[in-house]
């Protein structure tokens, strides 16, 4: 009988493959964790430090380094991580070397409530515990409850994507009636801005009324700058 040795190389081949990747799997399963790395996505809010993020990495039975890959948590550990309130975004991976990767995003302020309990909020309108690490350059904001969040993350992300509007705007004051106060830089007067209602309207006129203010050197004669009336400004002088 004639023997088919393309099948029987073929068939050494096969298993052959099967016993390295088996050996390969062994070997990885029970190499050790040796380093955790944690990067972050932007650095420019530092609210949770990489010591933080390490003690939420810690398992129940100690820490990550020095532990047997295959008897990581990573589902649990990345929930961890996500649970923290500075956090928006976490990925907790392990390589073939054996280093437990962590990519975070945190979560960027765009103001700074003051109240009873003070507070961040970010672009979606959800709260950031204040940090000691890090104090964030936003807009402080006084007067207004939990319930008004959602209408003053609309104001302040209509403020912050205008350069101008993003750099001279320092502060929101909110009084009764939704009236909202905003509080220029290095300025005297206060801008009575009323409700959020027609907000391109109402600042497109107060940028034409601060240039030609500024170009009159008449800024520093006004106390308020009223903008509540339909294409108009009204100005109080001090």
């Amino acid at each position: 009988m004639r023997v088919n040795w393309n099948y029987i190389r073929f068939a050494g081949l096969l298993l052959l493959t099967v016993f390295l990747y088996a050996f390969a799997s062994h070997r990885n399963s029970v190499r050790l964790v040796d380093k955790v790395a944690i990067q972050f996505k932007d650095e420019s809010t530092p609210f949770v430090t990489r010591e933080t993020v390490d003690k939420l990495l810690i398992q129940s039975k100690g820490k990550v380094t020095g532990m047997p890959k295959e008897k990581l948590a990573l589902n649990e550990m990345e929930l961890r991580v996500k649970s923290h309130p500075t956090i928006k975004n976490a990925d907790v991976y392990v390589t073939m070397a054996g280093t437990v990767g962590v990519a975070i995003e945190q979560r960027k302020p765009i103001a700074r409530v003051h109240g009873n309990t003070s507070f961040y909020i970010d672009q979606e309108g959800e709260e950031i515990p204040l940090s000691k690490n890090f104090s964030a350059r936003v807009p402080i904001i006084n007067g207004i409850t939990k319930k008004d969040i959602p209408i003053l993350t609309e104001l302040i992300l209509f403020i912050k994507k205008d350069e101008f509007l993003n750099k001279h705007i320092i502060g929101v004051n909110k009084k009764k009636n939704n009236q909202y106060i905003l509080i220029p830089r290095k300025l005297d007067y206060k801008i009575l801005l009323g409700d959020i209602h027609n907000l391109d309207s109402k600042l497109t006129n107060y940028k034409a009324f601060y240039q030609k203010a500024q170009k009159d050197k008449t800024l520093d004669v006004y106390q308020l700058i009223n903008l509540k009336y339909t294409n108009q400004v009204v100005c109080k002088k001090g």
